[in-house]
């Protein structure tokens, strides 16, 4: 442990922001299994709801800074391809 009030706060807040960027990037990758989950049942529709969905909280992520840019357009780009590939 730090013996400096500085680094102890550092130690701190670095937990803080890994715990929310753990929750946020769980929320995605539930998102982003709903939408492989459509895909794989052949579900147009359902995977066409779940993409939507999925876009948004993926892009919030990386407005939060959790994924990088190129990350979430890789992501996004994949998962439309899949549901595009099912209809």
């Amino acid at each position: 442990m730090a013996n400096i009030k500085s680094a102890k706060k550092r130690i701190l807040v670095n937990e803080t922001k890994a715990a929310r960027n753990k929750a946020i990037k769980s929320k995605v990758k539930t998102y982003v299994k709903k939408v492989e989950t459509a895909v794989a049942k052949k579900d147009a529709e359902t995977a066409k709801a779940a993409l939507k969905d999925a876009i948004v909280e993926i892009n919030k992520a990386g407005s939060k800074g959790v994924y990088h840019k190129n990350t979430c357009s890789r992501k996004i780009s994949r998962l439309t391809k899949a549901v595009n590939g099912i209809a």
